[in-house]
């Protein structure tokens, strides 16, 4: 009878050295730096703090953050209080069974309208009656299933995400900005005997100069190289497990490369997820913070249900800013799910000032935590703010260490992200083999949240939204929402691909 492919075991071939040195005539030129670009170590931050002397939970006046464009910046509302010490946290509703066929749109309305509002307060500086002050956007108490939200996937689209970067002036402005080019990847799919695909294979790849990559197929069965990022150079060697070296020569143009390995025996079932979430907590993201503390029950219990004996453990990393209380608060990797919504629970907004925050150190912090060799490992992004200048390169090194610890970057962007923040966060998701994701204003409810930069996209609640993304991490396979999920269409959608019109793009 033949034999499985034990996770142990494809993990211990990620540390096994190549049956012969590759290429052989290159060996003496092994320890030379060039080809086969891997990030440097990051640096150590030393152990994390609070400062004492601030008040623990100030009430501040939540401040909307620089947008794409200014007519998007709002007064905001009082945000609603949240569990604090002391009180009970919002419950979560019960899950409602078969109801009569209504569309996304109306349910989704229905829900809205029908969540009781705050005790009304005055914003400082409003006066009463006033005809040419905006109404304040109404800010219903937070439960799951409010917040809208859609999603894109630039490695479906290098056509356009090329286009995106064409038309941005980013690169100049900031020349340490990643420049990632999602129309030439080669990608290397692993698959065992029956044509299912092999998560977690280790793949090993040598350069012409004898340096070498090692990285691991995500659930799917794959893992994408980037020529120009990786700098490969015009040829390389490709392995999988223990399999024959072999030698491929890459493309000059833009276009996909695809190698197949198959690996005998049974691929590996996936039955772990660790999940980190990383969440800038500064004053803008009031809104984001109490509504989060509501949708992640029902985030993790959908994933529960779709995946019975799943075996999870969640994580967060909080941050703010320099001067702040404190730049980042750690929560280890638990499967304590009570402690953990403990933990989020007691979290609010507060500090900043600025527009940019310490998201550098908040990814460093998560890179370092304890992710399972054997689990897939997802960390959602949730912010509106990029890093200072002066940090987005070490932002990105701390990106390009977890992409090789494979673990798969979801930004959730919140209101008030504009372009530069919108660019580091898509080029994160990216290079990890994952989505962009991005809040929406279909809720009317919260803060004004930017228009993505993109094409076309599905607008359905950002609890469904996530927990498909994760779904597809978990399962290996794209899963797309149902037509009763969808509130609004945005361009022409076809299965995560943006149909382009005859003629080709126009960039504007």
């Amino acid at each position: 009878m033949r034999q499985g492919i034990s996770v142990a075991a494809i993990i211990a071939m990620l540390a096994q050295g190549p049956a012969m040195a590759v290429p052989p005539e290159r060996a003496a030129q092994q320890g030379r730096q060039g080809l086969c670009y891997k990030p440097a170590p990051l640096p150590q931050l030393g152990a994390e703090s609070w400062n004492q002397q601030r008040p623990r939970r100030p009430h501040p006046v939540p401040v909307a953050k620089s947008s794409r464009s200014a007519e998007r910046v709002t007064a905001t509302a009082p945000t609603p209080p949240v569990a604090v010490d002391g009180e009970a946290p919002i419950a979560e509703p019960a899950i409602a069974g078969d109801a009569p066929a209504v569309s996304a749109e109306a349910e989704f309305r229905e829900a809205v309208d029908s969540s009781p509002a705050p005790p009304a307060k005055v914003m400082p500086g409003e006066i009463a009656g006033r005809p040419d002050r905006m109404p304040p956007r109404p800010h219903p108490y937070p439960r799951a299933g409010l917040l809208t939200a859609g999603e894109h996937d630039d490695l479906l689209n290098p056509e356009l995400y090329s286009a995106y970067l064409r038309r941005s002036n980013l690169g100049q402005e900031l020349p340490v900005l990643p420049r990632l080019d999602t129309a030439r990847v080669l990608t290397v799919a692993v698959k065992d005997d029956a044509g299912r695909p092999v998560p977690f294979a280790p793949v090993e790849l040598a350069c012409a100069d004898g340096g070498r990559l090692r990285l691991a197929t995500t659930a799917d069965g794959t893992v994408s190289f980037f020529p120009e990022l990786d700098r490969l150079g015009q040829k390389v060697w490709l392995r999988a497990g223990r399999q024959d070296w072999r030698e491929v020569a890459l493309a000059s143009g833009s276009g996909g490369q695809q190698v197949q390995f198959t690996l005998g025996g049974a691929a590996p079932k996936v039955n772990k997820l660790d999940l980190m979430l990383v969440i800038d907590t500064t004053g803008s993201m009031s809104d984001e913070i109490s509504y989060l503390q509501a949708e992640l029950g029902k985030i993790l219990a959908d994933l529960r249900r779709s995946h019975p004996g799943l075996d999870v453990r969640v994580g967060f990393v909080f941050y703010r800013d320099l001067g702040d209380d404190y730049v980042t608060n750690t929560i280890p990797l638990t499967r304590d799910f009570t402690q953990a919504q403990n933990d989020l629970a007691q979290r609010y907004a507060g500090g900043g000032g600025d527009y940019p925050e310490a998201m550098d150190q908040a990814l460093i912090r998560a890179a370092g935590q304890d992710w399972r060799g054997d689990a897939v490992k997802t960390m959602l992004l949730v912010a509106d703010a990029p890093p200072h200048d002066d940090k987005m390169g070490l932002a990105w090194q701390a990106s390009e260490t977890l992409r090789h610890n494979r673990v798969q970057i979801v930004p959730v962007a919140a209101s008030g992200v504009a372009d530069k923040a919108e660019y580091v966060m898509r080029a994160m998701a990216a290079l990890t083999q994952s989505r962009y994701t991005f809040l929406t204003d279909d809720s009317g409810i919260g803060n004004a949240h930017a228009a993505p930069a993109i094409d076309c996209y599905l607008v359905t609640r950002l609890s469904d939204l996530l927990r498909r993304v994760i779904d597809s991490q978990i399962s290996g396979r794209r899963i797309e929402p149902d037509d009763q999920e969808v509130i609004r269409t945005v361009g022409k959608y076809d299965h995560g691909r943006c149909i382009i019109p005859p003629g080709g793009l126009q960039d504007q």
